[in-house]
């Protein structure tokens, strides 16, 4: 069984084997064969699927492109994925006779270094660069906006609350005030700003939280608009002036003898670059369970 590869170059070893051929002794063709442009050499050859003394995928063999450069044999899929591309016109051009040409002769057109994003909305880590022969300069397609604004939103690893109180590990009383706050960091309440960039045009974008809603697992929520307000012994049986819950029933009946509560926040992000402005919204939420019992009296 014979099993066809395809790898981009400079030193050339299949299944473990180094080639030892020259590479100008394979033919272009149906069955195999070397292409070099200028930056790169493309080989094609047939070599012993499972069962034949060499090693193989799960089904029987795997083809692929070794480099980010040059047209592997996944071209078809990215053209399925591109949302963006650039060129820039190679210089110096390549010389006569070089594969980047296409066949052509230089004059006839021109070769120009195209970029061009192969994943959703353009996203910063799958991005291919090859040499392509146009016989016009090419159009370049309009770079939006909006696309980079959440390609820096998406470098900002934004998260979820990061819940100080209530603990997970604390025991809280029924009509006792609870005083909930969160610790504050670049990835969990804000600000953080990042910016990304595409075809001569660059957008910052800053985000913070505006909201955390609080589902306290007994059937209310609460809506804060800050960060909370840390407890103190001095503040004694007073409510949080900011953000607070009263239980009035025990978790004595819920799952594992706790409430399950979750803290949701908003995060909003106002961008601005390539002479637009917007605004863009992204919701986290962090999970925990809090132990509510009553207060026992000593007789």
């Amino acid at each position: 069984m014979l099993t066809t590869l395809r790898a981009v170059v400079t030193t050339i070893t299949v299944l473990g084997a180094a080639l030892t051929t020259p590479l100008t002794s394979y033919a272009a063709g149906d069955e195999g064969g070397v292409k070099c442009g200028r930056w790169n050499c493309e080989v094609e050859v047939d070599v012993p699927g499972q069962g034949s003394g060499g090693q193989s995928g799960g089904n029987g063999g795997t083809r692929g492109s070794g480099s980010s450069h040059g047209k592997g044999a996944d071209a078809d899929t990215r053209r399925d994925y591109e949302k963006v591309c650039t060129y820039k016109l190679s210089d110096p051009q390549p010389p006569t006779g070089s594969l980047d040409w296409e066949g052509h002769k230089p004059g006839d057109g021109a070769v120009y270094e195209r970029s061009c994003s192969i994943g959703p909305d353009g996203h910063e880590d799958l991005w291919v660069t090859e040499m392509v022969w146009l016989a016009n300069p090419p159009a370049q397609q309009t770079i939006d906006p909006a696309v980079l604004a959440q390609r820096a939103v998406d470098s900002m690893t934004l998260r979820g609350p990061d819940i100080a109180s209530p603990r997970m590990d604390g025991k809280y009383t029924v009509g006792v005030p609870l005083w909930m706050w969160v610790n504050r960091s670049a990835t969990t309440y804000g600000p953080n700003s990042a910016s990304a960039s595409a075809g001569g045009i660059t957008v910052t974008a800053k985000a913070t939280v505006s909201k955390i809603v609080w589902k306290m697992g007994d059937g209310s929520s609460v809506t804060c608009t800050g960060p909370g307000t840390p407890y103190t012994a001095s503040n004694g049986m007073a409510k949080s002036p900011t953000c607070g819950h009263v239980y009035d029933k025990t978790s004595a009946g819920s799952s594992g003898g706790r409430y399950p509560l979750t803290a949701t926040s908003t995060w909003t992000i106002d961008w601005q670059g390539g002479g637009e402005t917007g605004q863009l919204t992204e919701i986290r939420q962090t999970n925990m369970t809090v132990s509510i019992g009553e207060l026992q009296v000593v007789r």
